[in-house]
């Protein structure tokens, strides 16, 4: 008997996480809105800040930018309370120095679990943007930004984004708990990469706009009917998603595009450079997607080698909390836009 348990304890344990796993991403998305610190060089040796941070309750997130010294703050500025966070609005004069070169730092940023989206813009409509976290806190403005170096940080800040944005990962894990087979997944990836690829380029090109906050409801809500579908499968119904998965994924595709637009807007996108911004920024999700199916892929297709049952029945059991998530954040969501 003991031989028996410790040949199943492999197996449980793979299923224990992959549960875990997914309630992880649960807790974890939407904890904090990421912060924004925005810097706008204008004519005159002029600088103007504005620094957004979360807060906990009615705890400001211990948070403060380290400006280069030249920097000379003009008058008290101004601060308020907004929707779940504190804005400040400053401004500086700089003299004859320009902000290239210069290296900003976040303090406090290496204790406390957010993002911090940077965008600067400088007086020759050169613009940079960049997203610091812990173990990433500081960004230096580069002398000069050459196409490569803006196609890099663009792919860099996508995969970031995917590999954070847990509402979609999970979106993707259900995907998998459905489909069978490498062909059947393939095109069931291609299509949902091609739908939010389309509603990410027209709302970045400004062809077409969706309030977030509705956005992000639809997104939760289509994790939890995909979750349902999941169950069916289980149960031994033949739905509509496993007889068509790619028709699921590029309709609920649609919808997760738009909610990589948010994303890309809070990054902001230089005017001069949008194709190329745009493009890299997806080639960036996809590079994160493909990492997540893969990794995912490799394990369920060993969870079912292993053919251990309890460990199945703990896959099985994943989409309840996938669904039970899902629901949450739904109607935590539509909370936010209905008329109180």
């Amino acid at each position: 008997m003991n031989g028996h348990f410790e040949g199943q304890r492999p197996s449980f344990a793979i299923g224990l996480f992959l549960v875990l796993l997914t309630s992880a991403f649960a807790l974890l998305a939407d904890e904090f809105r990421p912060a924004l610190l925005e810097l706008n060089e204008r004519d005159g040796g002029w600088v103007d800040l504005t620094w957004k941070v979360p807060m906990r309750g009615n705890q400001v997130l211990a948070l403060t930018p380290v400006l280069p010294e030249f920097l000379e703050q003009i008058g008290p500025g101004l601060a308020r309370q907004v929707s779940g966070a504190w804005l400040e609005t400053r401004s500086y004069r700089a003299g004859q120095q320009t902000l290239n070169g210069v290296t900003l730092v976040i303090d406090g940023l290496s204790s406390i679990p957010v993002d911090v989206l940077l965008r600067v813009k400088l007086g020759d409509g050169t613009e940079h943007s960049a997203i610091l976290r812990s173990g990433f806190n500081s960004f230096t403005i580069p002398e000069q930004v050459t196409r490569v170096d803006l196609a890099i940080s663009y792919w860099r800040m996508g995969t970031i984004h995917i590999l954070e944005g847990y509402d979609h990962l999970l979106f993707l894990l259900t995907l998998l708990l459905i489909v069978s087979g490498i062909w059947p997944l393939l095109k069931t990836v291609t299509a949902f990469t091609l739908a939010h690829s389309l509603t990410l380029a027209l709302v970045t090109l400004g062809l077409l706009y969706i309030p977030p906050v509705p956005t992000e409801a639809l997104i939760s809500l289509s994790i939890v009917l995909l979750a349902v579908e999941v169950v069916r499968k289980n149960q031994g119904r033949f739905t509509l998603s496993e007889r068509y998965p790619w028709i699921i994924a590029f309709t609920f595709g649609l919808v997760h595009g738009l909610g990589f637009a948010g994303a890309l807007s809070e990054i902001g996108v230089p005017q001069g450079e949008v194709p190329l911004a745009l493009l890299m920024f997806n080639v960036g999700v996809e590079t994160g997607q493909v990492m997540f199916v893969v990794v995912v892929s490799l394990l369920l297709a060993w969870l079912h080698r292993l053919n251990s049952h309890s460990a199945l029945g703990l896959v099985r059991a994943s989409p309840y909390a996938i669904g039970g998530m899902a629901m949450f954040w739904t109607i935590q969501r539509i909370v936010l836009f209905l008329p109180l």
